[in-house]
């Protein structure tokens, strides 16, 4: 298969870490692109048409982040699928997600647009910007098909072992979409003036022209990606895929909402202390999604990795997977957490100006909240490991403990004793218990003995390696129950 890269051989920290290149370009491309069309429409459209961008956006978010799930449960079968040499069987996951990702993409992107002016109503959006932003909403609907079916493509490439092809062809998306920008929205040229609506169109087109280029690099390339004449009866969804797409991508996704809702709260607690420190701790916690940006590459790339591994019987190199991606994402992260605590007034002054009362607080925030982070790259790579076996339930319950219960009664629970500190050292808290709820679950748990598809063969091995007799695999309800039980274990 051309464009494949074996994740199954070779060495396994040079292997990750250039895997991951691509996916980190590709990240960084996405919160850039989202900052030029802000500064596009901030600048030509004023106040209006940035609050129109910002409510728009958060519908659109929410609706990407309801397929990144079912799109990551496809990336792991096609990785098991690929590293087991079962190509037949990455024919039918990408029939089968292929048929249900238009078949979603098609009832959002109609129903969104009948409904934007009552889901922009719900959201109280002011009314000096509603309608810039039912132009926007609407258009950017119709985009969901592309979208939605480019971010699938890039996720099932990755799982074949090519990072590398969605990187060039995200860069061709966000290229049209910046340069279109300003063109579609001022109406430059030939083209027609449509005011923030042109933000939306310039995404559209870009997303719509590299999908269509990337099909046919794809297809031009022989990939096996891509289904052809003969081969289109497996448009008809297999159940049993159909089931592992829904099953492991629904928990998956709830994560997005469980981060979201948790930060919704932060924010409610921040805002109390008023606008300066509501100020400061925008421009933090910019500062740390930047810096968790590498670890998030490398979790993806792990979980790839380990899925065609796991696909191959290669319990031996899941191990050292685990080992080298832990250990490359501590070094990365501790890293860039020493470079922003030694710049850290330089850096918070690209964002702020120098005489802005947020300064000094936003300096004190990641004084205390900065290291967490750190930490938290051990819950990233492990969990990309765990979830490479088709195991979702417990790191979305980890992660629901680290975030519900544990940061957010934390910070309420010491406010009266160390006022808005309590908030800041809540992070780090989170993110200790995260780690080690998951390193604990790691090393105890049954995640080894999953299996994504009924049909497909399973046998439980340790991390030397050696093979135990294959056995019926425990139902995903009773993952929860194992995050309690390794947490009484004592260990090894």
């Amino acid at each position: 298969m051309r464009g494949k890269r074996n994740l199954t051989e070779g060495p396994i920290t040079r292997t990750l870490l250039v895997f991951s290149l691509p996916v980190l370009g590709g990240n960084a491309l996405q919160s850039l692109n989202l900052t030029a069309n802000q500064i596009w429409v901030s600048h030509t459209l004023g106040v209006q048409g940035v609050t129109a961008l910002g409510n728009s956006n958060q519908v659109m978010m929410l609706m990407l982040g309801s397929i990144f799930g079912v799109s990551m449960a496809a990336n792991i079968l096609v990785a098991q699928s690929v590293g087991a040499g079962n190509f037949t069987q990455v024919k039918k996951v990408m029939g089968t997600a292929t048929t249900f990702f238009f078949v979603l993409a098609s009832i959002l992107a109609t129903t969104g647009g009948l409904l934007a002016p009552h889901i922009l109503a719900m959201m109280d959006t002011p009314l000096e910007a509603r309608a810039g932003a039912i132009a926007y909403l609407r258009i950017a609907f119709s985009a969901v098909p592309f979208m939605y079916f480019f971010a699938f493509m890039q996720m099932a490439q990755r799982g074949a072992g090519d990072s590398t092809t969605p990187f060039w062809f995200m860069l061709l998306a966000v290229a049209l979409d910046v340069v279109l920008n300003p063109l579609l929205i001022l109406g430059i040229g030939p083209f027609p003036r449509l005011g923030v609506a042109g933000s939306a169109t310039s995404t559209l087109i870009g997303q719509g022209v590299s999908l269509v280029f990337l099909i046919a690099h794809l297809y031009r390339k022989n990939s096996v990606l891509l289904l052809r004449p003969g081969e289109f009866h497996l448009l008809k969804p297999d159940f049993d895929i159909m089931r592992a797409l829904v099953t492991r991508g629904i928990p998956m996704g709830i994560q997005m909402f469980v981060m979201s809702g948790a930060g919704i709260v932060m924010l409610f607690l921040v805002n109390q202390y008023g606008a300066i420190t509501s100020a400061a701790y925008s421009m933090s916690s910019m500062i740390w999604s930047y810096l968790q940006m590498p670890t998030m590459a490398l979790g993806a790339s792990i979980s790839s990795m380990a899925a065609q591994n796991v696909g191959a019987g290669r319990w031996d190199r899941v191990a050292r997977i685990a080992r080298s991606g832990v250990t490359s994402s501590l070094v990365v992260s501790a890293a860039l957490a020493t470079v922003l605590y030694i710049f850290n007034d330089q850096v918070l002054s690209l964002l702020l100006r120098r005489d802005s009362p947020a300064l000094a607080e936003a300096h004190h925030i990641n004084i205390l909240s900065l290291w967490g982070f750190v930490i938290f790259s051990i819950t990233f790579a492990l969990s990309g490991v765990i979830r490479s076996t088709g195991v979702v339930w417990v790191p979305l319950i980890i992660l629901a403990t680290s975030m519900i219960a544990v940061r957010i009664p934390f910070a309420i629970a010491l406010k009266p004793y160390l006022g808005e500190d309590a908030i800041w050292w809540s992070f780090p808290m989170g993110t200790i218990t995260s780690a080690s709820l998951t390193a604990l679950y790691y090393r105890f748990g049954n995640w080894r003995k999953s299996r994504m598809l009924q049909s497909q063969p399973y046998g439980q091995t340790s991390d030397s390696g050696a093979s135990t007799p294959a056995m019926d695999p425990p139902e995903e309800d009773e993952e929860a129950a194992e995050v309690m039980a390794a947490s009484k274990r004592p260990a090894a």
